[in-house]
């Protein structure tokens, strides 16, 4: 069956059509915090759309010449559960590596299993862990290196 959705690299106007929907990400992230982090460095915005409707994102930049960021991603809840994570994850890699990047570096949170589900199926290797004081709430670091 062909998917639904669309996916294309999209402005961060669009990407925050999404973020609004997330009540995982409670409003923190705004357009002058999105700018201020892509300013000046390489960049990419992908957004999922089902009839035209920004429903899924993944945003990512360049930490340098050889690594990509993978930053912050989102699946709106009624469109979870079909597949749109994996192909913006596919969609991100594969830009990634017609880039010239030789490795992506993502972070998650123990709240959010489903993305480090999608991160070891897609063997991103934990690397570290940064300590918040809580479980929910400490970062688990990923990384992948293409060959």
């Amino acid at each position: 069956m062909e998917p639904c959705y669309t996916i294309k690299p999209a402005s961060l106007d669009d990407l925050l059509l999404v973020d609004s929907q997330i009540p995982e990400f409670d409003g923190r992230n705004t357009l002058s915090k999105l700018q201020a982090q892509c300013a000046d460095v390489e960049h990419l915005a992908l957004v999922a759309y089902i009839d035209n409707k920004p429903v899924a994102y993944k945003l990512g930049y360049a930490l340098d010449s050889n690594t990509f960021y993978s930053w912050l991603g989102a699946v709106a809840p009624e469109c979870r559960g079909k597949g749109i994570a994996q192909a913006l994850l596919n969609a991100q890699e594969a830009w990634v590596k017609a880039h010239s990047y030789r490795a992506i570096k993502v972070k998650s949170m123990n709240r959010f299993p489903a993305m480090l589900s999608l991160l070891i199926k897609n063997d991103y290797a934990i690397v570290g862990y940064e300590d918040r004081g809580c479980p929910q709430t400490s970062k688990i670091l990923f990384y992948k290196v293409f060959d």
